[in-house]
């Protein structure tokens, strides 16, 4: 069956033009960077530390797996930044200290119950009913009191402000992985909770950064009226150009699109 992931749905509210070049040419200017590398490098220690709930070994860990994906982006030829990379060395080691304490001081009393847990699910909506909701929930915990807990992962900088935390966007990734995980275990959403973890690589303070992201029955309505929107126009084939999105895209004045 066909799916639609959140990073699908993002880029097709970003422009249903840039979806289809992307989703159905499947055609890619941009090969990967040292932000990617770096955050796949953390998102790799995460998962190991928070199964093994111990530290040992995980600087090394993160360098090792840091250095894999830099290797494969100069297999790609892409022409890496070396201060930069020195740098994130850096930033990683620190980081990784903190995640577990971290963590462990959010939750208190927690179980583990998976870690990059794939979601296959029906969609269930009017304009989708032959597609499936795809993503991979990057940690869930189950703490005494019952409750569930999804957290994903996010590598920044200094952070995010509090316009970010709320933006709908944003958001809307953890409260569709909720819906979704909810109906694949069979499960209460009121018994599900959701949090974003900032991983910051330039902060001072506060480097890792765990919140809460609440989705209530309004804001699950819209998150799912917004994919059962983009995928009635995708099963259409509407590419109509977002031109506000230009200036940020990767295939502007290229070939595959002009203004």
């Amino acid at each position: 069956m066909p799916h639609i992931s959140f990073s699908e749905l993002r880029n097709w509210v970003q422009c249903p033009f840039y979806h289809k070049l992307t989703y159905v040419d499947r055609i890619t200017e941009f090969e990967g960077n040292e932000f990617t590398a770096f955050g796949k490098a953390i998102h790799s220690t995460c998962e190991k530390l928070v199964e093994e709930k111990k530290n040992n070994g995980a600087k090394q860990y993160f360098s090792e797996q840091f250095e894999k994906e830099l290797s494969d982006l100069i297999n790609k030829n892409v022409d890496l930044k070396q201060d930069l990379v020195t740098s994130m060395e850096e930033q990683g080691a620190i980081i990784v200290d903190m995640i577990l304490p971290a963590v462990d001081e959010y939750l208190g009393d927690y179980t583990v119950i998976s870690s990059e847990e794939l979601l296959k699910v029906p969609i269930g909506l009017e304009a989708s009913e032959d597609y499936l909701f795809k993503g991979f929930v990057d940690l869930v915990v189950k703490t005494s009191d019952g409750k569930y807990h999804i957290i994903d992962w996010k590598t920044c900088g200094w952070g995010w402000d509090a316009r970010k935390k709320a933006e709908p966007m944003v958001t809307y990734q953890l409260t569709l992985y909720k819906h979704y995980f909810a109906k694949k275990h069979n499960l209460d959403p009121k018994n599900i909770e959701t949090h974003f973890a900032l991983l910051k690589r330039t902060a001072k303070k506060n480097i890792v950064e765990i919140f809460r992201v609440t989705s209530g029955p309004k804001k699950t309505d819209n998150a799912l009226k917004l994919l059962n929107k983009a995928l009635y126009n995708i099963s259409r084939k509407k590419y109509i150009k977002n031109r506000l999105s230009c200036g940020r895209c990767e295939f502007n004045n290229t070939k595959h699109c002009t203004r």
